[in-house]
């Protein structure tokens, strides 16, 4: 049981001060898999309601969901900023990444967002100003190299939808570094109230935004992106509370993950989601990846674990002056 028997120490839903890396990885690859589930759901709905219903609305779920749970709101953030730049970090990852579920296999998806380790080293190189040697460069290049492979940019296959799951990378980056710099002592329930706080907000925007079509001939080809409120069949509402149920379990996981083990050694439990979800989309849609989607994927997952072994192994180097 996780509780009082844990090296992260008190209870699971507080924030930690403390490592526990063989509970931070099965926490990791268990979101990750409630995550790949409700892509599914995501995915096999998009064509009945817009981007921004969803969002306002499994927000809703989740934020009654945390009420009901917590019997009361959650704990009161330690650094408000901190938590609301992270979670509005994370709702530029998710708007980029469901932007492309209509248009993109899970696979193609799923490759794209796993360039983040990536991220992760240049940024922790341009804004933490932590070194990045000729090693982690020449990984990051290799990493670049699969990108390209899979999104086959001068191809009929390249749009510009291909390149959400890319923008998407980023900002998870960005996320998992602020949730590992400064919201580590963060409860958990209070980091994934902020991000269901935050998805209320752009999703309400998004509808308001749209309800009277001002862009009549995007919403025409792309309803899924430019539609505001419209009416939907009561199941879609019901398939909305699953994802709810499944992103609420998902985020407090990832995030106490996050919090009781390094960013870099838990990137190799990150890849199990390009598992899943090539498996969901081979199952269910019968989206084979092909030989270069396949070659890409595996440059990104050697690049990235790569760059997260490299930084494990300069963890072990004493710092001296």
């Amino acid at each position: 049981m996780v509780g009082s028997g844990s090296r992260a120490g008190g209870n699971f839903l507080t924030g930690t001060t403390e490592d526990n890396p063989p509970l931070a990885a099965a926490l990791l690859v268990g979101s990750l898999f409630l995550l790949g589930l409700q892509d599914v759901l995501i995915k096999f709905t998009s064509s009945d309601l817009s981007l921004w219903h969803f969002q306002f609305f499994r927000a809703f779920f989740n934020m009654s969901l945390l009420l009901i749970f917590l019997r009361g709101l959650p704990p009161t953030p330690k650094r408000f900023w901190a938590v609301a730049l992270r979670s509005f970090l994370l709702c530029g990852a998710m708007v980029c990444f469901f932007s492309g579920i209509p248009f993109l296999s899970l696979a193609d998806i799923a490759a794209g967002l796993y360039v983040f380790p990536l991220f992760i080293a240049v940024l922790s190189g341009l804004v933490l100003g932590e070194k990045v040697g000729p090693r982690r460069v020449i990984a990051i290049l290799i990493g670049f190299s699969g990108t390209l492979l899979i999104l086959k940019p001068g191809t009929d296959s390249f749009t510009p939808f291909s390149l959400m799951p890319v923008f998407a990378a980023m900002f998870y980056a960005c996320t998992i570094l602020t949730t590992r710099k400064l919201c580590r002592d963060e409860s958990p329930v209070t980091l994934a109230f902020g991000v269901a706080i935050a998805f209320l907000i752009l999703g309400f925007l998004g509808l308001l935004s749209f309800s009277n079509q001002p862009f009549a001939e995007m919403a025409q080809a792309w309803p899924y992106l430019f539609t505001g409120w419209h009416s939907i069949d009561l199941w879609v509402y019901g398939i909305i509370a699953i994802c709810s149920a499944l992103n609420v379990s998902a985020n407090v996981s990832l995030a106490k993950a996050y919090q009781t083990a390094e960013a870099s050694w838990l990137a190799p439990f990150d890849y199990s989601y390009l598992v899943f979800a090539t498996f969901w989309g081979i199952v269910i849609w019968g989206d084979v990846p092909d030989g270069l989607m396949v070659i890409g994927m595996i440059l990104i997952a050697g690049s990235g674990g790569f760059v997260a072994w490299r930084e494990r192994q300069e963890a072990k180097v004493p710092i001296t002056r």
